[in-house]
């Protein structure tokens, strides 16, 4: 049951064995979340805009 302190989780991407998925807090703040097996790394807005910017750097 969400009471309202619980975050609003969605998926953005998945295969067998990664996921992306990224959590709206109840205060506003957007967090994203790559979780490569045993690793996660978590990411604030900003941190994930940069983080797409050097993906897409790479083609």
């Amino acid at each position: 049951m969400n009471n309202g302190h619980e975050p609003q989780t969605d998926t953005l991407a998945e295969t067998d064995n990664y996921i992306i998925w990224k959590a709206a807090e109840p205060d506003g703040e957007v967090t994203y979340h790559i979780e490569l097996g045993d690793l996660t790394l978590h990411f604030f807005n900003e941190e994930w805009d940069e983080f797409l910017q050097l993906m897409r750097s790479l083609s």
